[in-house]
């Protein structure tokens, strides 16, 4: 091969090389947490795929909690979920690909963990959040559990048992984010997750606020539940002091057109991944940027 051929070579190579970094920049890199019952890379992975297809060089990651996907299993059961934010952040910030900011997706409780984890921890920076059937003003009951019959009925015995008793709340993850309405001020005691991130305490946590309204967006389900002292009326978001008094900053989110409360026809976290909706409603706004 002459000098001229060799020269030319190297151009096209480096001319691919150029396109192909540009391609791989060109997304914004997608974090996902999953929910109760599923692993990092159990049925979520679909998504991880979808994306990956469509967005072509995007990078996504999935966090998991533990070793292996047993370990991830059981964490969304049996494992404090402060310490899963912890965690997760440590896991953010040690990936290199994140660091100029991230798109984040989570599934279930993984989107209040998400929350926490923009609230606690704002560098890298969190750019869009999207909470997918995300329970954000807690839970009263303990429906369509998705793990083993066995840990299932597990959960709901010690629920009931007592949702707020000290130990239950440092180790299992749905009673810290239990909200017993006809117990609020109990809730709010003892609630070691939920409560405080909702800065439902006192004193106020000023950094949950600023850092929550550094997003560019947050698409979520609607963060409604029951009214006060009864478990059947269910009042708006923007009837709640959360949002009247701005607690985390939805209400500015709100009033600067970045909080986006969609909804789907369809029983919880029931979407297809190919469908319209999620392509429309999710993909396009604010992944394919």
């Amino acid at each position: 091969m002459n000098s001229i051929s060799t020269y030319l070579v190297s151009i096209i190579l480096l001319f691919n090389l150029v396109i192909y970094e540009t391609i791989e920049s060109s997304y914004t890199p997608v974090v996902m947490y999953h929910g109760m019952g599923d692993t990092a890379y159990g049925s979520i992975s679909s998504v991880k795929t979808f994306l990956e297809n469509k967005l072509t060089g995007i990078y996504v990651t999935s966090i998991q909690m533990g070793s292996n996907a047993e370990e991830d299993f059981f964490s969304s059961y049996l494992m404090n979920l402060n310490k899963q934010v912890e965690t997760a952040c440590s896991i953010i910030k040690a990936d290199s690909n994140l660091k100029n900011g991230y798109n984040a997706i989570g599934f279930s409780q993984g989107g209040q963990i998400l929350r926490a984890i923009a609230q606690r921890c704002p560098e890298p920076p969190m750019k869009n959040l999207i909470s997918l059937g995300g329970q954000h003003q807690g839970v009263y009951g303990l429906p369509k559990c998705l793990g083993t019959v066995k840990i299932c009925n597990y959960v709901r015995e010690m629920l009931n048992f007592g949702a707020y008793v000290s130990y239950i709340q440092d180790n299992l993850v749905q009673a810290e984010y239990w909200h017993d309405p006809l117990q609020e001020q109990l809730y709010r005691n003892r609630s070691i997750f939920l409560a405080d991130i909702n800065n439902e305490k006192q004193p106020r946590n000023e950094s949950y606020k600023t850092n929550l309204i550094k997003l560019k967006n947050l698409e979520s389900s609607w963060f409604q539940f029951y009214q006060p002292g009864q478990a059947k009326i269910v009042y708006k978001l923007q009837d709640s002091p959360l949002y009247k008094e701005d607690w985390i900053g939805l209400k500015q989110l709100d009033q600067t057109k970045r909080l986006k409360l969609l909804g789907t026809i369809g029983d919880h976290l029931q979407f297809h991944v190919h469908g319209k909706w999620f392509n429309d409603e999710i993909v396009e706004p604010y992944l394919s940027t």
